[in-house]
């Protein structure tokens, strides 16, 4: 999916090429085949917990769920930074979307990241026609097609879903780096932490599962 700043349409594309067009903007990470066996130390599907190290605006009290991680760099979506847009307000904008959910999807959209802030991604739960979707892991999908947006607020929508805009990257050993300099912390992703606790509280809830208290963050570096 891809947006156009001025009136946000949403460009219909099948998943295959808008996934390696994805991984070309990301400067050809892994495919999602590549065998995880053979990423050491990869922290695919691990939450990223921003510390009070971390200054950067796009990224501060962020937590990231890392949806690729290996030799070549990183890729993931900030779940906690929503935006001034609901995602009926969305829909409502997209060229190719002729429906209006009613009652409203009043949930917000996400800031994925700072990259490609104009293609919108879908985050969601699996589903019986997955033909338009990346499989993340057991319990999550990624699709920018059209296909999937568009069966938001109907019957066939996923159970569970968030919409981001943009996503975040590293280059190769980027963020092992920023690790280093204590940066962030690391943990095991939640789905239960990126669908249902209120944006407002996921940071905490992620420190949670390190078993951390905001007050307890130093200059010590915490991996899970």
């Amino acid at each position: 999916m891809t947006i156009n700043k001025t009136k946000t349409p949403f460009a219909d594309s099948d998943i295959s090429t808008a996934h390696s067009e994805t991984q070309s903007s990301t400067e050809n990470k892994t495919s999602k085949h590549h065998s995880e066996t053979e990423m050491i130390n990869s922290l695919k599907n691990h939450f990223l917990i921003a510390m009070p190290s971390l200054t950067d605006p796009y990224f501060k009290n962020s937590v990231v769920y890392l949806c690729e991680h290996d030799e070549q760099g990183a890729m993931g979506f900030i779940i906690n930074y929503p935006v001034k847009l609901t995602i009926q307000e969305l829909l409502k904008s997209a060229e190719s979307i002729s429906h209006e959910p009613i009652p409203p999807i009043t949930e917000p959209v996400f800031l994925g990241g700072p990259l490609d802030m104009d293609r919108g991604f879908v985050l969601h739960s699996p589903i019986e026609d997955d033909s338009q979707s990346t499989l993340l892991n057991e319990q999550l999908m990624m699709s920018n097609s059209n296909l999937i947006l568009s069966s938001l607020g109907t019957e066939t929508q996923p159970e569970k879903y968030m919409v981001a805009l943009g996503y975040s990257s590293w280059d190769s050993g980027q963020l092992e780096e920023e690790i280093s300099n204590n940066q962030w912390l690391t943990v095991q992703c939640e789905m239960d932490i990126m669908f249902n606790t209120p944006v407002s509280k996921r940071w905490n809830s992620s420190l949670q599962q390190l078993g951390v208290d905001p007050s307890q963050l130093s200059s010590e570096v915490g991996h899970a």
